[in-house]
This record gives structure tokens, sequence and C-alpha cells, in this order.
């Protein structure tokens, strides 16, 4: 199918590794220009010229925490006006309930909450002004069905889907779609983290932890990065204009919720 956005610009936030690189991958086989946001030079650039060798298009990177208001000075000055924004940044660490502090909330939203907003508030100008314009946010199946230990990242992430709610619902007469995308366990570096984590409280091999987590998915098994940008890539595309505000779930049917 051919998504109809070839020569559109998009930025795209942590995007040298996991489902940010993903989503870049799938954009760019659709012909989209990229820039390219994360904190590690290193793996950026690697990516940067894996993509441009792959699909010829351009690729603009940007090392910077996007997370602070230096990083995302300096990512906006280096994108200028994008048809396509995919926000998108690491989680909190797991914990418990009365370990956390006020600065470990005010890090979360800052992270997975307060920096999104940020950049949907410099960017949708321009692609309300042109009439056309997709953001995609990677939030969290969390936000649907809140898990014990993320209880940071549920919070966060949560505020965030309130204002998409509204925001998108407001600006879809000008053909800009907002739509928020909800991985569950994904084969990334942030799965390998927790299934570590999950080793280490139940006296068990990492290994193990993955093998029964993966069977606690209906699908039997971890996302893919590829997948999960293909979707995103159609969320972005010309046919998905009627797709507004929603949340969607890729979480391999984990969460048993039908409505």
């Amino acid at each position: 199918m051919d998504l109809g956005i070839r020569g559109k610009r998009a930025l795209i936030g942590a995007s040298s590794k996991g489902l940010g690189r993903g989503c870049a991958e799938a954009l760019a086989a659709a012909g989209v220009d990229l820039v390219l946001n994360a904190r590690g030079i290193e793996a950026l650039e690697d990516t940067a010229e894996v993509i441009r060798a792959a699909y010829g298009v351009n690729v603009t990177t940007v090392a910077a925490d996007i997370t602070t208001e230096e990083g995302r000075a300096k990512v906006l000055e280096a994108a200028g006006h994008v048809d396509i924004l995919v926000t998108n940044a690491g989680g909190p660490p797991p914990g418990t309930w009365s370990n956390w502090t006020r600065d470990d909330f005010i890090k979360a939203l800052d992270g997975n909450m307060l920096t999104p907003i940020a950049l949907m508030q410099a960017m949708l100008p321009h692609m309300i002004a042109k009439g056309w314009g997709r953001v995609v946010n990677i939030t969290s199946s969390a936000v649907r069905a809140p898990i014990a230990e993320l209880g940071l990242s549920n919070t966060a992430r949560t505020g965030l889907t309130g204002f998409v709610a509204g925001t998108s619902r407001q600006v879809a007469r000008f053909g800009v779609t907002i739509n928020n995308m909800l991985p569950g366990i994904h084969a990334t570096d942030r799965a390998a983290s927790l299934d570590k984590g999950v080793a280490s409280t139940q006296g068990i091999t990492i290994e193990e932890a993955a093998t029964r987590r993966q069977a606690s998915i209906p699908a039997g098994r971890y996302g893919t990065s590829a997948e999960f940008g293909a979707t995103c890539a159609f969320l972005c595309s010309q046919h998905a204009g009627f797709i507004v505000g929603q949340n969607i779930m890729l979480d391999g049917g984990a969460a048993n919720i039908s409505i």
C-alpha cells in the first residue's frame, strides 16, 4: 500500500533503537525524510547511516536529552517545521508507591507528559496552517491496564492521554490527527530491563523471566519493533485522516479489555 506521504518530514524522539527506530524505519520506507533524536550520539549516527543507505531519504540527527528545556530547544531548532511528529521517551523505572518522592513524579511528568505536550504545542500551529499533520505519541498499554510497579509511568502517561483526548478533537478539522500508540511488551531494551527486574525479584534467570512473561501474552511472544513501526506509519499516512484521538493497544492481547 502506498501511504501517500513520500516527501513529508518527520521528527521522531528516542529513535536510535527500539520502538522509535522501528517507527523511523517504517516512515523512511514510505519515503519520509527524518529528524532523529536520541541522547547517545554513537547509536544515533549508526541508525541514521543504516536508514540513509537502505531507503535513500534525508536524515538529520540531533543528539540531545529532549526531556530537558535545553535539549528540546536544540531539537526544535534543528527540526524546524515538520509534517509528522512521533513523540517517544524512555519510561520511568519500576518501583513501589511508598518509595517515590515528589522529585520522582516531576521527572516522570517531564519525560512522559510535559515533553510531548511541549513538542505538540511547538509543531501543531504549522500543521494547522498547512492543513495537514500527523502526531503519534508512543505511550504504554499501562494507560488502559495499569501495572502496579510502573506507577510513575501510569501517572505521567495517563496525563498525556487526557491532553490528547481534548486537543485531538480541536485540531482534527484542520486536517491534523493526534493518536496514541500503547505498546505492551516488545523485544526492546525496556523489555530486557523489566525481565532483569522480574528475574531479580523472583530469583530466576533472565531467560526464565522472559519465557514466563511471553507465556502470559495470548500471542505467545513479545512484539517486534518492525510491526510496531508499520502501525505508526499507517497512522501517519494519508489513509488515516479519520482516526482521531484514539489509544491503540499493541500488546498481543495481554490486557483483557473489550471496550
